[in-house]
């Protein structure tokens, strides 16, 4: 160990340039791990947080289920019957609206039945149970731009008029703010006709765009009640990828981080293989003076071990300070497992890459130093 301390000491300037190539990979995999984990959470987070196990849509809905899945009551009651579970209807869809205060902001309709499972807790103000049917109980993120408890939120074009009674935790959907109507509010916003006349209402659908179910079917398989009600019914983990836009994000983000762990062995490994060409000289008297292939190797991977640790928790310090610098302007979201999870893969397969180096370490020939090649 001594010797590999007097090496890193004594070529401080060349591993001090490797360190800062594995601080830099070891942060933009960490940030894009962050940019990944937010821009998930900005997309889902609000499925993430509805009480449902699983979520039930039309079948003739094969992707972008939200949006074009249509239910009506009549099959919600034969799913009840059935099922042997709760089960409450959801409708899903992205709005705009500008409140009395000149305030425009998108948001994520959300309708559920006032007093149901997936009827959302107020943190400030009142929820939706008991309340009007214009009433409206708003995610934080709403009123991070803007929107008050006690506004008037006017929706664009079809001039519905909801007032703000209640405020929830922060959530979004699609990358939109989400905010919690009465359903027969939501299926005015989702069906109305921008200029048609009052009386129109009437004619509006009792439809929505899944029915959340709070635990599975008990005693029926799920697959056999789809064929029966011509429906199709996802966990909602599986739903996510209904959300727009979550699984292209994910993809991309994802094809991101594995390449730069393609990269992190590739260039931790062809440094110390440079590395240990110069020093097979070095290496060679060692073992004319007797050190063994087992010492040489515990030398070389003890550097190789000191420079990408220490190279990861720059990298870790420097992440988490790109996380609090760009705050809530942006997606980012780095928790401490997942920082730690992710900064851990880069240091085990940067410690891969100085594999490539092994061999040539072990192949050093003391009679190199003996003068055999003279």
């Amino acid at each position: 160990m001594f010797l590999a301390l007097l090496e890193l000491r004594a070529a401080r300037g060349r591993f001090l340039l490797m360190g800062s190539v594995v601080v830099l990979v070891a942060a933009l995999v960490g940030i894009v791990s962050g940019f990944t984990t937010g821009l998930g959470d900005d997309t889902v987070s609000a499925l993430r947080r509805l009480p449902a196990a699983q979520l039930v849509f039309s079948s003739d809905a094969r992707s972008d289920q939200f949006a074009r899945s249509l239910l009506d009551e009549k099959t919600a009651a034969a799913w009840r019957a059935d099922a042997d579970t709760e089960a409450t209807p959801l409708g899903v869809s992205i709005t705009r609206g500008t409140t009395n205060r000149g305030t425009e902001v998108d948001l994520a309709a959300f309708g559920v039945e006032p007093g149901s499972f997936l009827d959302p807790s107020a943190t400030d103000g009142d929820g939706l149970a008991g309340a009007a049917a214009d009433s409206i109980v708003m995610s934080a993120k709403l009123a991070d731009e803007g929107v008050r408890v006690g506004d008037t939120l006017v929706i664009d074009r079809l001039g519905i008029e909801l007032h703000v009674i209640g405020l929830t935790e922060r959530s979004s959907y699609g990358h939109v703010p989400v905010a919690y109507v009465p359903l027969k509010t939501w299926q005015r916003i989702r069906f109305s006709t921008p200029g048609a006349p009052a009386s129109a209402a009437a004619a509006i659908p009792g439809q929505f765009s899944a029915l959340a179910l709070r635990t599975p079917p008990a005693g029926t398989s799920t697959a056999a009640l789809d064929k029966r009600h011509s429906t199709t019914t996802l966990t909602k983990e599986e739903a996510y990828e209904a959300a727009p836009g979550y699984t292209g994000e994910r993809v991309t983000m994802s094809s991101i981080q594995v390449f730069l762990y393609l990269i992190a062995p590739l260039v931790v490994g062809a440094f110390f293989a440079v590395w240990t060409v110069q020093r097979q000289p070095e290496l060679a008297l060692l073992r004319a003076l007797g050190a063994s292939r087992r010492r040489l190797l515990a030398h070389t991977v003890l550097q190789a071990a000191l420079v990408v640790a220490l190279g990861t928790a720059g990298g870790a310090v420097l992440a988490g300070a790109v996380g609090l610098l760009v705050g809530e302007q942006v997606p980012f979201s780095l928790p401490a497992t997942t920082l730690a999870a992710t900064m851990c893969t880069v240091a085990a397969v940067g410690l891969a890459g100085t594999a490539l180096t092994l061999r040539r370490v072990t192949r050093a020939d003391p009679l190199t130093m003996l003068g055999a090649n003279r």
